[in-house]
């Protein structure tokens, strides 16, 4: 089997996890990476020659991304590490590659994609003012460059990103001036039953929500109307509170985003089939609980097979690589492999319970009025996909793509695909799962025009 092609596409904990099972199997495994040093988004490291303590860059996760990081030195000489390099297409059995060196054609024989996940965008009047990033965005500025957004900054959206970025914006010196929840507070405590299989990962939680109370962070639950103001970039957040009173917060930075959704492009190129996941509103690759896809000698792991965190990415990435070896007729410890897919499914349940305690907030785009922009590399309102939803008849989101052009800009609709989404199902007043989703297009990111890869 040593000459057995099998690649990794991701470094973080799902990817590195992977590689060092595939390692462990006897196979030498290549790992492909956009980013120059191992840990992925959520355990991302600083720059060489730039590190500062764990403790300052991940807080309680400290450990667990010295773990991570550690396996990259642990495994070298025994994986192909490709670096800074972006997979932008899949095609039949090779993926097209664009590193240091320049573009380049791995063919490959099995393939698991542990392509994480990115902000859920949503749009709201001013979010594409200067001064306003996404929450994710935020984080990684703190952890690669040891810089906040600004110095008085608002936190708005929904998910349990948003009181641990605001908490470690104040551990780092600046000035939270609130944290605006989309979700009602309600929601935390209907939730709790299933949060509870994983107590320690709730009392982290807990514990960010408690400590910005202390710290004196204005705090609310259940906004609505967001809007974000300013001359040349955010100066002012106005906000509805749950009770109904129109508030303002002044500020110099915004951070906003409303949930998390799956990179699932190069799974869509590869050939594999996809399923409507109702819990977190979107569409992910069909998959086993070991994550084998339709697609022979294909596997997902981690976020980028659907929303699980970065505790059962390690898990999948490890047991997706047990189901490869497996699959190749590679001796496999089964008794490990009942272990990790119990883990995974008490993780599922606390996962549950976290996306009851967040519940999608669907009142943001109710609301939203016809003139605010929706796909920003095109240019295209709000207004624009209704119009094709209602005038012309769009059945789904492909459809409204070729009236409106959203979609068909640099982001391929990674940022507005899913709010399109939301937006196309509610103007025809159908089930979500009809809106459909955007089909995969090469490349999955802007890359460059070079002639090597126009001919």
């Amino acid at each position: 089997m040593s000459d057995t092609r099998v690649v990794v596409v991701g470094a973080g904990p799902a990817g590195m996890r992977a590689c060092a099972a595939l390692v462990a199997a006897g196979l030498t495994p290549i790992l492909i990476d956009e980013a120059a040093r191992s840990g992925g988004r959520i355990y991302q490291q600083p720059p060489q020659g730039a590190a500062r303590p764990g403790r300052e860059l991940y807080g309680f996760e400290a450990a667990k991304a010295a773990r991570i990081h550690a396996l990259e030195a642990q495994l070298a000489g025994r994986i192909d590490h490709r670096r800074e390099t972006l997979v932008w297409n899949c095609f039949e059995d090779a993926l097209d590659l664009l590193g240091p060196s320049g573009p380049s054609r791995q063919p490959f024989d099995a393939l698991i994609l542990a392509t994480g996940a990115t902000d859920l965008a949503l749009p709201f009047p001013g979010w594409t003012l200067p001064g306003v990033y996404a929450l994710g965005g935020a984080q990684i500025a703190l952890k690669t460059q040891g810089c906040g957004i600004g110095r008085r900054v608002v936190f708005l959206g929904a998910g349990p990103l948003l009181p641990l970025v605001a908490w470690q914006y104040v551990q780092a010196g600046a000035d939270v001036a609130a944290v605006l929840d989309a979700t009602p507070f309600a929601a935390k405590l209907r939730g709790l039953p299933n949060m509870l299989f994983a107590p320690a990962t709730l009392a982290k939680g807990a514990y960010y929500v408690a400590r910005l109370l202390a710290a004196g962070v204005p705090m609310a639950w259940g906004v609505g109307g967001p809007r974000a103001e300013g001359d040349g970039r955010v100066e002012r957040v106005h906000f509805v509170t749950a009770g109904g009173d129109a508030r303002v917060v002044a500020c110099d930075a915004l951070g906003a985003s409303f949930g998390l959704r799956s990179e699932t492009q190069l799974a869509d190129l590869a050939g594999c089939d996809f399923v409507f996941d109702r819990r977190t509103r979107q569409y992910v690759p069909a998959r086993d609980v070991a994550g084998r896809t339709s697609r022979r000698f294909v596997y997902v792991a981690g976020d980028g097979a659907g929303i699980g965190g970065a505790d059962a990415a390690e898990l999948a990435g490890e047991r997706a690589a047990l189901a490869l070896a497996e699959d190749l007729g590679l001796p496999v410890d089964v008794n490990r492999a009942a272990f990790l897919d119990g883990r995974l499914a008490r993780l599922d349940r606390f996962r549950r319970g976290l996306e009851t305690a967040y519940p999608f907030p669907a009142h943001l785009l109710r609301d939203i009025g016809d003139d605010t922009m929706l796909c920003r590399c095109e240019g295209i309102a709000v207004g624009a996909l209704r119009a094709a939803a209602r005038d012309k008849g769009a059945p789904e989101l492909n459809r409204a793509k070729a009236f409106t052009r959203i979609g068909m800009g640099r982001c391929q609709g990674r940022m507005c695909g899913r709010a399109a989404a939301e937006l196309l199902a509610a103007a025809r007043g159908e089930d979500l799962a009809r809106a459909g989703r955007l089909r995969g297009q090469p490349p999955v990111k802007p890359i460059p025009m070079i002639p090597e890869l126009l001919s």
